[in-house]
């Protein structure tokens, strides 16, 4: 016996009746049973954006070549973050790789100047 609410909405189980005869209704909050949360785009938007800032601070604070295209890389990611999300996941991680390899190429390039008495007054 299924009862519907008064104001067509949700189905309902009456009071009395057996257990289980009917699912709980959904009332909108989360997802619905059976069905897995839907992945949000703020997600790629986001780690784009921050992406962006650093390798952009990068270019400009500490000369890394790489950073250019890593912000080059990360500016399309957020251009393509809601319509193309795993494009833009790939295009994050590349963003990421280029910024940590100049990065390491950096720090490298200062120890071996310092190591071999360049930055010595």
């Amino acid at each position: 016996m299924s009862h519907e609410d008064p104001s067509g909405g949700y189905p309902y189980q009456p009071y009395g009746a057996p257990y289980g005869q009917q699912p709980p209704p959904h009332y909108g909050y989360g997802h619905p049973y059976g069905s897995p949360p839907r992945p949000s785009a703020e997600g790629p938007r986001a780690g784009a954006i921050v992406a962006l800032v650093l390798n952009l601070l990068a270019i400009v604070s500490c000369c890394n070549l790489l950073a250019i295209p890593g912000a080059v890389l990360a500016g399309l990611a957020l251009g393509r973050a809601s319509t193309e999300p795993e494009k833009a996941r790939g295009m994050l991680v590349w963003s990421w790789v280029l910024f940590g390899v100049g990065f390491v190429v950096t720090i490298g390039l200062f120890v071996f100047l310092g190591v071999n008495g360049y930055l010595d007054d």
